[in-house]
């Protein structure tokens, strides 16, 4: 099952296996650092582009990070 909890705890892992900054990672997807504090926290979630550009910036699986596949 999808939850946004499995979302929040699969992208804060993809972000510091990736060794880059939040504000690296919001310069490069154009948002800004609260932003991706924002999803990270579960009060928001990124838009269908903006998760699709996050999961290319961080080199992880979207089935993953959905909590699809393990």
């Amino acid at each position: 099952m999808v939850t946004i909890e499995i979302i929040r705890q699969r992208l804060q892992t993809a972000i510091k296996e990736s060794n880059q900054t939040y504000k690296d990672i919001a310069a490069r997807i154009n948002i800004k650092p609260a932003t991706l504090s924002q999803y990270l926290s579960g009060r928001a979630m990124p838009a269908l582009d903006t998760f699709a550009n996050l999961c290319n910036v961080l080199d992880a699986d979207p089935s993953y990070i959905l909590g699809l596949t393990d």
